[in-house]
């Protein structure tokens, strides 16, 4: 049986990498091709943007209910294609279909019919300089906006993106990671197919020193968003910068979770095991909450409340709903990560944890051949270790105590990212203190990895800067002109 075939969609039309050139998708579970997408280059990133081009003054001239009620059918055809979006998803990139299906494709549907609710909603201002001129800001589209979106959760990503960049009025190019091209891809040939505008949303897949660069540096895109790694970043922020345009990151993060003794404990065990890092996508997401800091009264017995929802974990065949934890994305990630295992038990001590696929499954298993990690926890005596201070992006956790609040600031804040913090007590004073001064862009109380469409997402120092969803991230898709109008001297 051949592989399962998906392309890009330009100006409407699936179509091919113009030389040909493929990507094989490996299915993470069982290390087995099972699909391929385009290899696409400089020349098909160029037409994709002059469709894009193309197609912005009409997208543009709608009224924003037209743009509103586009993103309105696109909304529901997401909904009524979810579950084969979840299986493509899970067989590209091993995140859990209970998750996708359940969280990441309704969430989708929601984001979208709120980015629709929100495209009439985008105003300027009046401003009163004097009674001789009439003074007032308008916000108008960038034109083309650059979307790359990663490989841990691609279309929940996307949707966030696409749907504020279309609800301003711009037309999109969306360039998913070579890793995960095939829900996005899928997703863009449905649109096409449905009778959207052609040219208004382009999907070219690639791997990121080709396509990816090509799309960063095209004078045409007028703004250019992306989530990812921190180090790609800088070299997107390098290669851009002579076209010099607006760039917005969503990046790694190295999130504390902050366990104090008047806390719920077992609400606090489940919100920092299997809510924060031994996650459906096995901890390969940016706010992992990978650092748990826990109140030294407590050390222990958070400890082993941990170990037991971490032995509660399922893993095995991501599109089986009864699979709580999926692989690693690719074989690169998971010697990654199992490198991080052997730093981490020379700089701390392996509590549970600690195996690879070859351990965890019957050698006769096809899944003892991808690329799956054991839920793991090390404890260590303080931040000053790699395991604590680099992003790992797989389910590793390193637990350390603190005695005072003011300990525990300094601990979380000890660290070169600021995406996001969890924090568990029941003092309401204390709570509202950490969300003062805890240096992240989000921060949860007595609950974690909890994002919505209407609320700004995005972090502070080496995680990024600017905002994904709420209105924050739709305003951020246009610029301000001002303007003046002289109305001569009044009489």
């Amino acid at each position: 049986m051949g592989l399962r075939s998906f392309g890009n969609v330009i100006g409407g039309k699936r179509v091919a990498a113009s030389d040909g050139g493929v990507i094989e998708s490996v299915e993470p579970a069982t290390g087995v091709p099972w699909a391929s997408i385009p290899r696409s280059r400089t020349g098909d990133v160029g037409r994709a943007v002059s469709a894009a081009r193309d197609a912005f003054p009409g997208w543009w001239g709608l009224p924003a209910l037209g743009r509103a009620a586009h993103l309105r059918s696109l909304a529901e055809l997401v909904r009524s294609h979810a579950a084969e979006l979840a299986t493509i998803e899970s067989r590209d990139v091993g995140r859990v279909a209970r998750e996708t299906a359940a969280g990441d494709l309704p969430a989708c549907t929601e984001m979208l019919h709120f980015f629709a609710g929100m495209a009439d909603k985008i105003h300027g201002d009046t401003v009163n300089v004097g009674p001789a001129s009439f003074n007032f800001t308008r916000r108008e589209p960038y034109g083309v906006v650059g979307i790359i979106v990663p490989w841990n959760a691609p279309l929940s990503i996307a949707c966030a993106k696409v749907g504020a960049a279309l609800a301003a009025g711009n037309t999109v190019v969306v360039k998913p990671a070579e890793e995960a091209g095939c829900s996005i891809s899928y997703l863009a040939e449905l649109i096409a197919e449905s009778g959207f505008p052609d040219g208004v949303l382009n999907v070219v897949n690639g791997i990121g020193e080709e396509a990816g660069q090509a799309l960063v540096r095209h004078p045409g895109v007028g703004r250019l968003t992306f989530t990812g790694s921190t180090d790609t970043a800088r070299t997107i922020t390098a290669q851009s910068a002579p076209t010099l345009k607006p760039l917005h990151f969503e990046l790694g993060g190295k999130s504390p979770n902050i366990v104090f003794a008047d806390a719920d404990l077992e609400a606090a065990a489940v919100g920092v095991s299997t809510a924060a890092v031994y996650t459906g996508g096995a901890g390969q997401t940016c706010i992992a909450g990978s650092r748990i800091l826990l109140h030294a009264s407590i050390f222990d017995e958070m400890v082993e409340r941990i170990r037991t929802h971490a032995a509660s974990v399922v893993l095995g065949d991501p599109t089986d709903h009864a699979t709580t934890m999926g692989p690693l994305v690719s074989e690169a990630q998971y010697r990654r990560v199992m490198g991080y295992l052997e730093e981490g038990r020379h700089e701390g001590r392996l509590v549970f944890g600690g195996r690879g696929a070859p351990d965890l499954f019957p050698a006769d298993s096809p899944y003892s051949r991808g690329w799956f990690v054991e839920p793991t926890l090390f404890a260590v005596d303080g931040n000053d270790h790699r395991i604590c201070r680099e992003e790992i992006f797989g389910p590793v956790a390193a637990a350390m105590p603190f005695e005072t609040e003011e300990e525990a600031v300094a601990l979380a804040n000890d660290s070169s990212y600021g995406l996001a913090a969890g924090v568990w007590t029941s003092d309401l004073g204390r709570a509202h203190r950490m969300v003062r001064d805890l240096d992240a862009g989000s921060v949860w109380v007595n609950a974690y990895r909890r994002i919505h469409w209407g609320l700004p997402f995005g972090g502070f120092k080496e995680s990024g800067y600017g905002k994904d969803s709420g209105l924050e991230g739709i305003l951020e898709n246009t610029r301000i002109k001002t303007a003046w109008i002289d109305l001569g001297q009044s009489s």
